[in-house]
């Protein structure tokens, strides 16, 4: 049931942009418990100045125009201590597969009701009983 959005700057390479997505998919899977083939994930890039974070920092944090945002829109009630370790394994693995800093793995979670997908056919897959 997540939909992923993986924004990049456009001179991240193809193999960057399949690492990513291989990455996010095994933390929700290995993690998260996330169902195996509910891989639904749009990569976007941008040119230049299109990406935009604090040049100076937010929160002890630096960022770097290799900044990558992450967004996940997935069924609420996971605990924290998933969403803890699912975030440090997107860092940790984003890092040793690609070299992007772990600074630069922006990722945010939108935590909706089973009820808000429909995965075609104009139904409501997972309807309240």
């Amino acid at each position: 049931m997540p939909l992923v959005r993986i924004d990049v700057d456009a001179s991240t390479s193809a193999e960057v942009q399949q690492k990513l997505s291989d990455i996010i998919y095994d933390a929700m899977t290995s993690i998260a418990k996330v169902p195996a083939n509910d891989k639904f994930m749009i990569v976007s890039t941008h040119a230049p100045g299109d990406l935009v974070y604090p040049k100076e920092g937010y929160l002890g944090i630096s960022y770097t125009s290799g900044i990558v945002f992450i967004q996940i829109t997935w069924n609420a009630g996971r605990t924290t201590d998933v969403k803890k370790a699912f975030y440090r394994k997107i860092a940790d693995d984003v890092h040793e597969k690609t070299g992007i800093r772990k600074q630069d793995v922006w990722i945010s979670l939108v935590d909706v009701s089973p009820e808000n997908w429909s995965f075609g056919n104009g139904e409501m897959q997972y309807a309240p009983k």
